[in-house]
C-alpha cells in the first residue's frame, strides 16, 4: 500500500529532517513522527481558524460601536432640537399665561366699576 502525504506534511517532515517510505506498514517510531507532524499541522490550522474567529468578532465589535457612535450623535442632536423647541413653548406658554392674567384683572376690573 502507498503511503499519501499532503505537501505540508512532506513540507514538515523535510524541515525535521525525516524520509518516511513510500509505502505501508510503517514502524512504530516512523508512525510517531507522521502523528506529531499531522498534529503540528492540525494546532497551525486551529490557530490560523481561531486569528480568524478573533479578527471576524472584533471587526464585527467595531462595526457595532461605529453604528453606536453614529446613532449616539443623532440622538443628542434630536434631544438639542426638542430642548430647544421646549424653551421656545415654554416662552409662548408663559407669554400666553401673562396676557390672559392681564385680561382677567382688566375684565375684573370692569366688573367691579
Amino acid at each position: 500500500r502507498q503511503l499519501q502525504l499532503t505537501e505540508e506534511e512532506k513540507r514538515l517532515l523535510a524541515q525535521e529532517g525525516v524520509t518516511l517510505p513510500g509505502t505501508l506498514p510503517l514502524t512504530q517510531a516512523e508512525e510517531r513522527i507522521l502523528k506529531k507532524v499531522r498534529r503540528k499541522i492540525r494546532n497551525k490550522q486551529s490557530a490560523q481558524d481561531s486569528r480568524r474567529r478573533r479578527k471576524e468578532y472584533l471587526d464585527g465589535l467595531e462595526s457595532r460601536a461605529a453604528a453606536c457612535s453614529a446613532q449616539n450623535q443623532e440622538l443628542r442632536k434630536k434631544v438639542q432640537e426638542l430642548e430647544q423647541r421646549n424653551r421656545s413653548l415654554l416662552r409662548q406658554l408663559q407669554a400666553l399665561i401673562k396676557q390672559t392674567s392681564n385680561k382677567t384683572a382688566q375684565t375684573g376690573t370692569c366688573v367691579l366699576v
